[in-house]
C-alpha cells in the first residue's frame, strides 16, 4: 500500500494485521507518559537533515555544551491521531503543526523541516505504534510530540552546530480530569511571556516560566492560571498552557484574545472556523478585559491537549466570576466540542484538508 500526502509518497510499513492493542485500561487513561515502542529520530549536520529513522531507544545522548540545555534553543509541537468507528486512523491538521514548527524554528535560528518530512515522521510513528492508539469510543487518542533541539559541542551564546528532530507518541485521555466538566481558574501576577518575546513560538522556556504560577494555582484548588497581558495586566491572554475563548451573553459571538505574545493554537483557529461556518456565530479576535467578564455567558480553554475545557469561573482578586455553570458546560461550548471531536474521530464531515488518513 502507498500513501500520497501533500505531494509526498510514503510506504505503509504496517504489518498486514496490526498488533493487538496494548494492555492498557483505556477507561482510566490520563495525560501522562507511557513508553511506546518506536520513535522517529533525524539529525541536522553540515547544512541538511538526514533521512531519519525509527528507533526503540527513548533516551537521547547529548553533548554537554548543547544549546538546548544552556540557552533554551528548542521547540516542540503537539498533535493527535484518532481511531475512527471503521477502524481507520485520522491525523488532525498536521500541516498546521508543521507550519507552526517552522515559525518556532525561525524565531530560534534553527533549521526548518518541510511539511513532507514532518508529516512523514508523524505517520511513521503512528503506524509503528498503532496498537497503543485507544479504541474508538473510549475518548482516548494517540498524542504525538515532535521536537527540535540544538545539540553538539558548544559554549558560546550562538546557534547550535547540530540539531535533532524527533517524534514520539503517548496514548492519552483527557488533559484535565473530568473531560468536558468545567474547571475554575485564577488570574496570576506572573507573566507567561514578554511583549515582543517568544510567546507566539512553541518553545520550552514559555512553559518553564508557567510551572510556578501553575503550581501555586493548584495549591489553591484551581485548575491553572489565567495569564493577563504583560504590558497592562488588564486583558486575558492565555489559560494555563491553552488558549482562551468566550461566548457573549446573547450566545451569538465567539471571542478569543488577540496578541503577538499568544501561541497561535491550531485548535483555537479550528474553533473560530467552526463557530462561524458550522454554528453561524459571529467571530472576533480582540481584547477580553478581565474587568468585563460579565459580558460573557460561557468561557473555555482550548488546545491539542485540552481539546476544550469549559471554564466554570475565574478568580480575580477578591472577585469570583461564574460563567454558565461550575458543573455543566454551556450549550455553545458543548456544540463546539461535539463538532470538533466529531471531525477528529471521523463522525462528522471535515473541512477540506483537515484530516490526513494514516
Amino acid at each position: 500500500m502507498r500513501l500520497t500526502i501533500l505531494g509526498m509518497t510514503a510506504h505503509d510499513s504496517r504489518p498486514e494485521q496490526a498488533k493487538k492493542l496494548a494492555d492498557i485500561d483505556w477507561s482510566t487513561l490520563g495525560f501522562s507518559y507511557i513508553r511506546t515502542d518506536l520513535r522517529y529520530l533525524a539529525h541536522w549536520k553540515d547544512g541538511e537533515w538526514d533521512a531519519g529513522t525509527l528507533t526503540e531507544d527513548n533516551q537521547i545522548h547529548l553533548a554537554e555544551g548543547s544549546t538546548a540545555l544552556h540557552y533554551g534553543q528548542q521547540c516542540f509541537e503537539g498533535l493527535k491521531a484518532y481511531r475512527c468507528a471503521d477502524g481507520s486512523i485520522n491525523l488532525f491538521r498536521p500541516d498546521q503543526n508543521a507550519a507552526r514548527m517552522r515559525m518556532s524554528c525561525r524565531r530560534l535560528l534553527m533549521p526548518e523541516l518541510s511539511d513532507e518530512q514532518f508529516i512523514d515522521a508523524c505517520l511513521q510513528v503512528v503506524r509503528a505504534n498503532e496498537h497503543f492508539l485507544p479504541p474508538y469510543g473510549t475518548g482516548g487518542s494517540l498524542y504525538l510530540r515532535p521536537f527540535v533541539i540544538g545539540v553538539g559541542d558548544n559554549i558560546g551564546v550562538r546557534t547550535a552546530p547540530e540539531f535533532i528532530f524527533s517524534v514520539f507518541c503517548v496514548p492519552v485521555g483527557p488533559y484535565f480530569k473530568g473531560g468536558l466538566t468545567p474547571t475554575n481558574f485564577i488570574t496570576s501576577d506572573y507573566d507567561r511571556a514578554a511583549p515582543h518575546g517568544t510567546g507566539a513560538a512553541k518553545v520550552g522556556g514559555n512553559y518553564a516560566a508557567s510551572l510556578l504560577p501553575g503550581y501555586e494555582a493548584k495549591k489553591r484548588d484551581f485548575a491553572d492560571v489565567i495569564y493577563l497581558d504583560p504590558a497592562t495586566h488588564t486583558t486575558i491572554e492565555e489559560a494555563g498552557a491553552a488558549n482562551f475563548f468566550a461566548i457573549t451573553q446573547d450566545g451569538q459571538k465567539f471571542v478569543t484574545p488577540q496578541s503577538p505574545s499568544i501561541l497561535p493554537s491550531i485548535t483555537k483557529y479550528s474553533l473560530l472556523w467552526l463557530a462561524e461556518h458550522r454554528l453561524g456565530l459571529e467571530v472576533e479576535e480582540g481584547d477580553i478585559r478581565i474587568d468585563e467578564l460579565g459580558k460573557f455567558s460561557e468561557a473555555g480553554a482550548c488546545g491539542t491537549a485540552a481539546v476544550i475545557t469549559p471554564i466554570g469561573g475565574i478568580q480575580h482578586g477578591d472577585d469570583f466570576h461564574v460563567f454558565y455553570s461550575e458543573s455543566e458546560p454551556g450549550p455553545v461550548t458543548r456544540r463546539l466540542y461535539d463538532e470538533l471531536v466529531g471531525i477528529q474521530y471521523g463522525d462528522k464531515e471535515a473541512p477540506e484538508g483537515w484530516i490526513v488518513k494514516v
